[in-house]
């Protein structure tokens, strides 16, 4: 228990001693942009990988929850006249009840029923959001109203550096901290074998709905972070492509793995940004990286260089 403490309290160190010091080598506002993009995606990630790495549950459709709390804060004030900070919040409840409502039946599915069934959930959130253009601007998107919190306009990529890095800073202790709680053991036992957590005493519907929950809401934050550091958001945010850029992020980083998700999004969001200098060839380089990455760390990024560090430390 002592060491877990240890590595936590580690990995958390790490995390907050990069954040801190990256601005002191970036040249421009834009890398500012960039990093507060890999700290958003990596939240999301974190959030997706507690379903899919700690439940052992596939989700195909996950950006319906990232495009839920970004349209939330956009809709809110723009409409209701709710202030943003409350919107922000709203997101996150109106995902957390959709997910509870839709995941009591879908999660009783496994495989690749479960994950056909996220995948309407998706495309159903996202087709709402499209033709719904009297409140949310359909396929052109709508301008999203800055955050203010007691009178503070927060706006500027540095200024969301900050904000994005802290919320991931916050997302990261409570996924680590919920890695050695009894809902976290519940969920590696579903991972490891659903019938087995259930022979032990597991209510297994019970912890994947939990799951469930806990990544949408994650997902939700994370869309009104976006939204309100762009000022402006479109329907591409809760739609197919997004929902696979999260899981190849998980999985690219390492599933189960807290610092694998934010490896993944560093990765996922950087690499397009570096091979423009390739210009029509971007996109065949960036798969081409991946499916090399994958195909030699089959694990993941980090799991897999943890163990090849573990491997020649005990030779």
């Amino acid at each position: 228990m002592r060491a877990f403490v240890n590595q936590r309290f580690i990995t958390l160190a790490v995390l907050a001693v990069v954040i801190a010091v990256l601005p002191l080598v970036f040249p421009s506002s834009y890398y500012f942009r960039v990093a507060s993009l890999v700290w958003v995606s990596a939240l999301a990630a974190i959030g997706l990988n507690i379903l899919m790495g700690q439940a052992g549950q596939v989700s195909l459709g996950h950006a319906a929850f990232f495009g839920i709390g970004a349209y939330a804060v956009a809709i809110g004030p723009t409409h209701l006249g709710i202030p943003s900070w409350a919107a922000l919040l709203i997101g996150a409840i109106l995902s957390a009840v959709l997910a509870y409502l839709v995941g009591r039946p879908i999660l009783r599915l496994k495989g690749h029923y479960l994950a056909i069934a996220t995948l309407g959930l998706g495309v159903l959130v996202a087709l709402v959001i499209t033709t719904e253009s009297r409140w949310s601007g359909g396929p052109d998107g709508m301008p999203v109203e800055r955050l203010t919190l007691f009178g503070w306009r927060v706006s500027g990529s540095y200024t969301w550096y900050w904000v994005t890095g802290g919320l991931l800073l916050v997302g990261t202790w409570i996924a680590l901290n919920l890695d050695e709680t009894p809902t976290g053991r519940a969920f590696r036992a579903l991972h490891d074998s659903e019938v087995a957590a259930q022979v032990v005493g597991v209510d297994v519907a019970r912890f994947k709905l939990q799951a469930f929950v806990i990544a949408a809401v994650y997902a939700s934050l994370a869309g009104s972070a976006l939204a309100f550091m762009n000022g402006f958001i479109n329907p591409d945010q809760a739609g197919f492509l997004h929902s696979v850029e999260l899981v190849t992020i998980v999985v690219l980083g390492g599933l189960g793995s807290v610092v694998g998700s934010i490896v993944g999004a560093a990765v996922l969001v950087t690499l397009p940004q570096a091979l423009t200098v390739f210009q029509e060839y971007e996109h065949l380089l960036l798969g081409l990286i991946i499916i090399v990455a994958m195909i030699f760390m089959r694990n993941g990024i980090v799991p897999s260089l943890s163990a090849l560090v573990f491997r020649r430390a005990r030779s």
